[in-house]
């Protein structure tokens, strides 16, 4: 039997479990409910949702079918000023459930946007990245790496604005804000890496760090779960990411063989942002029992 160290932080942020709770809310309304892109990158609770009667909007073409008798919930990681445009012009009932942390870079990049170069530190093709951009003007450039920031030229006289992904990596974002301070811009730096993604991250090194076995679990999609992922396999070889119980299974074959050479094994386990409580206690039981 495997010793298991959960984090404790693993699972849903708050932002994440006010999204879930407000759409399972709505659904008790008996309106039509759209959830505007998938509520979290959780293929699971989506699919869950949409049995419910949940129809998630995937592109702006699906905006045209509203009417003012639905009910459009916008999700945590926020959406463009173009879609909220939109959107409000469809005179569908607007629940807007972007997470706070995220509503205060809109308002950072809005406010800043004429008197800097805005630069985003994070993924450029993610949600809440496309949602921020949107805040800022022709010259907002998004940046994922050090090699990015090495080449970085800003466009304009004022200085560079940076802010960030709430998820990202914090330590790469440390060390792409230390380039741009090398380059001897003037920067004014927000971190806006939200306390509980740090927390989650330091946690998950810390866990996987004294224990033979690192199971992170999360949606293959999340951006915050690759991370933890990322994370752990630096300081845990024996480092699995599954989504969901099923996946882990398919997978246990290598963690068989790992405990069999082993009197005792220590297995850690971590969630992502978007990963529900149900699944993590699938995981952990199964690991306990079994190993």
């Amino acid at each position: 039997m495997a010793e298991v160290i959960l984090a404790k932080t693993a699972g849903f942020c708050f932002g994440v479990k006010r999204a879930v709770d407000e759409v399972y809310k709505e659904i008790e309304s008996g309106k039509k409910i759209y959830t505007y892109g998938p509520i979290i990158h959780n293929d699971e609770v989506v699919k869950d949702l949409e049995a419910k009667g949940v129809t998630t909007i995937r592109d702006d073409a699906m905006l045209q079918n509203l009417s003012e008798e639905d009910v459009v919930i916008i999700r945590s990681h926020g959406i463009t000023r173009e879609t909220m445009t939109t959107l409000e012009a469809t005179g569908a009932t607007l629940v807007d459930m972007t997470c706070p942390f995220v509503k205060r870079i809109h308002n950072l990049v809005s406010e800043h946007r004429d008197d800097y170069n805005i630069v985003i530190v994070g993924d450029p093709v993610h949600p809440e990245v496309v949602a921020i951009k949107s805040y800022g003007d022709a010259t907002t450039k998004v940046i994922s790496d050090a090699e990015a920031a090495v080449s970085y030229v800003p466009e304009k006289e004022g200085g560079v604005f940076i802010v960030s992904q709430t998820t990202f990596n914090l330590n790469k974002f440390r060390e792409i804000v230390e380039i741009f301070e090398k380059k001897g811009y003037y920067s004014n730096v927000v971190n806006t890496i939200c306390d509980a993604t740090r927390k989650r991250q330091e946690e998950a090194k810390a866990v996987a760090s004294g224990v033979d076995v690192m199971v992170v679990i999360g949606d293959l999609k999340s951006s915050n779960s690759r991370k933890l992922y990322e994370i752990c396999k630096e300081v845990c070889a024996q480092t699995y990411f599954v989504q969901t119980l099923e996946d882990f299974e398919r997978s246990g074959g290598d963690l068989q063989r790992t405990s069999s050479c082993m009197p005792s094994i220590t297995v850690g386990i971590t969630a992502g942002a978007s990963t529900p409580n149900n699944i993590i206690e699938e995981v952990q039981k199964y690991v306990r029992n079994d190993f």
